[in-house]
């Protein structure tokens, strides 16, 4: 990010020094937060988990792929409940002996991969408990659609999120504002940019989709709002009335399903920044 001219061919050390310092004078230095130790130690163990996701996510796919291309069908609803996984390991039957090794790897592939989301899981609990900023994390439990892996996604990526000045520098941060070309009269405005850290806009974006549903407490988010101050409830509750509103405004104007949601991650950003400054860590 720090601007360069295009004809500048000379590099040393004495003529960067001099570069940054006129640039931080100027004010057109942008800085950057470096995380603690145990920060980033956090994340490692959320970026884990995540990638144990997609493992998973392709594990059962290529079971799902081999089964079709035996033309095996699975007649219930939905797939990899109990019901589903008693079907895989009584009724599933391949043509021949070696099929049905390969059948059983895609199975043990499916298997050791949950099993080592639910370690990752009880892990990402206990050391998060011991963090210095489990209260955000609690904190942000508050609201509809955010529990434990996505407030520990969003803080362990994100730091505090009291550092950002205003609402909209971290929407801006996480890249979900709309990109724009305007230009005199014109006005253009696109695609979300994208900037910025993906797992939390990816996070957010899920969890923004439990607000299609009418605003409720549940008796889930009432158990998580317990010890919490009023004000951060207060915060959560605006949030469910106000993104509820707005899923059903955007739908009733046609509105596509994701292009909604993304409206409701971005505000939803919004009100996590307003709980982060309502937070109180101990010393």
């Amino acid at each position: 990010m720090i601007p360069k001219r295009p004809g500048d061919k000379v590099k040393t050390d004495k003529r960067d020094a001099v570069q940054l310092a006129r640039l931080l004078r100027a004010g057109e230095l942008t800085p950057v937060y470096v995380p603690d130790r145990e920060d980033e130690a956090i994340r490692d163990l959320s970026r884990a988990r995540e990638d144990t996701m997609l493992v998973q996510k392709s594990a059962r796919q290529r079971l799902k792929s081999f089964l079709l291309r035996h033309d095996i069908r699975y007649q219930g609803k939905t797939s990899w409940t109990e019901a589903h996984l008693r079907w895989l390991a009584d009724e599933v039957r391949c043509p021949s002996p070696a099929q049905q090794i390969v059948f059983q790897e895609y199975v043990n592939a499916v298997t050791e991969s949950q099993q080592r989301l639910q370690r990752l899981d009880q892990q990402i609990l206990y050391f998060v408990e011991q963090w210095r900023l489990y209260p955000a994390v609690q904190a942000l439990m508050s609201l509809r659609g955010v529990q434990m892996i996505v407030a520990v996604t969003v803080v362990s990526e994100l730091g505090d999120l009291s550092r950002f000045s205003n609402p909209k520098q971290l929407m801006s941060f996480l890249g979900l504002n709309p990109s724009e070309y305007s230009s005199g009269q014109r006005q253009t405005r696109g695609r979300i940019t994208k900037t910025g850290n993906g797992h939390v806009r990816r996070i957010l974006i899920e969890a923004a989709w439990c607000y299609r549903y009418p605003a409720k407490v549940s008796p889930e988010i009432q158990k998580r709002q317990e010890n919490l101050p009023l004000p951060i409830r207060n915060i959560a509750w605006k949030a469910q009335l106000r993104l509820t509103q707005r899923y059903q405004h955007m739908q009733k104007k046609g509105k596509p399903h994701n292009v909604t949601v993304v409206a409701l991650a971005r505000e939803l950003a919004g009100f996590m920044w307003a709980i982060a400054n309502e937070v109180k860590y101990p010393r």
